[in-house]
């Protein structure tokens, strides 16, 4: 076996390389709506503002030949979309869940529209990190090369925690989420607070889509996200609500998108376009492992409207 003939071991290999790169969006979308429901509040939109962030960020970073200002682009679009998602589920019977289904179709026909003139050009990638210096292995130098955002969303992870479980403003956020009477009675307005917390996810998941886009796979096109926004809410629930749990759940998912194109690296063709099926396998199997019609949702904030 040669330096670049790695026979079998190149499976596991590219399965790491690819659930690096597939988890980060994974993860910036959790990360937005775990703060989001932590306050109450449920999101089903962010797959469209993951796109509308994709397709942001890419004509921004063209436009100015910066991919910096094209993350900015998409996190002040997401967070726009999450700030009038918040505003118009603040008012008198609206439901939070038909809300975020008319913004994701909503994100997805502005992205598509004003995205057509964005298909073509090519945007400056955003920088990497070679962890993979010590090797002279190709494929391990390819699976060890991460991209910063992938770093910058396990510390923005740990931030989140920390603040949830170690700040007054954590606190606030969690009370919000798990009783508006109380939250009430402490004098704090529930409103503002999940109208800001779900500002903030939308963010997330802008520069979650900017990370599609200028990266991986790196262009703009209509098909660019895999339903990766809905998959989150499930990734979501099978971390518990937990910031530092949803590095791994993010990573999880992201293997099981890599593992199809991971075997036809290595020449397997027999039915490997059924492994590209193992990221929604993974999220029905999550769902219905987790429901039950008789206890709740262990760590589920008591406001989320799919614990009542």
């Amino acid at each position: 076996m040669t330096e670049t003939d790695l026979g079998l071991w190149a499976i596991p290999i590219a399965i790491l390389g690819g659930a690096i790169r597939v988890s980060t969006p994974f993860m910036f979308v959790s990360l937005g709506e775990v703060l989001t429901e932590r306050s109450g509040r449920f999101n089903l939109g962010l797959e469209g503002t993951l796109i509308f962030g994709a397709m942001t960020g890419y004509a921004a970073a063209y436009e100015t030949g910066s991919p910096l200002i094209g993350i900015m682009a998409a996190a002040l679009t997401g967070g726009l979309f999450g700030l009038f998602h918040g505003l118009v589920c603040s008012l008198p019977r609206v439901n939070d869940i038909a809300i975020g289904i008319a913004l994701m179709l909503l994100g997805m026909g502005l992205a598509f529209f004003f995205g057509k003139p964005y298909i073509q050009p090519v945007a400056p990638d955003l920088p990497s990190i070679e962890f993979g210096w010590w090797s002279v292995i190709p494929q391990v130098k390819a699976a060890l090369r991460v991209n910063v955002l992938f770093i910058v969303g396990i510390f923005a992870a740990i931030g989140l925690w920390w603040m949830f479980f170690a700040t007054r403003i954590g606190l606030l956020i969690r009370v919000v989420g798990d009783s508006t009477s109380a939250a009430k009675a402490m004098g704090l307005r529930p409103v503002l607070i999940r109208t800001v917390a779900t500002a903030i996810g939308g963010a997330f998941a802008g520069i979650g889509g900017a990370y599609l886009s200028l990266f991986y796979p790196g262009s703009w096109n209509e098909g660019i996200s895999s339903g990766q926004g809905l998959m989150a809410v499930a990734l979501v629930i099978f971390a518990r609500w937990n910031p530092i749990a949803c590095i791994w759940a993010a990573i999880l998912f992201g293997g099981a998108g890599a593992l199809g194109p991971a075997l036809q690296s290595v020449g397997i063709s027999d039915g490997y376009y059924l492994f590209y099926a193992a990221p929604y396998v993974l999220t029905l199997s999550v769902l219905i492992f987790t429901s039950s019609p008789t206890r709740a949702m262990a760590g589920a904030p008591g406001e989320l409207s799919i614990t009542k």
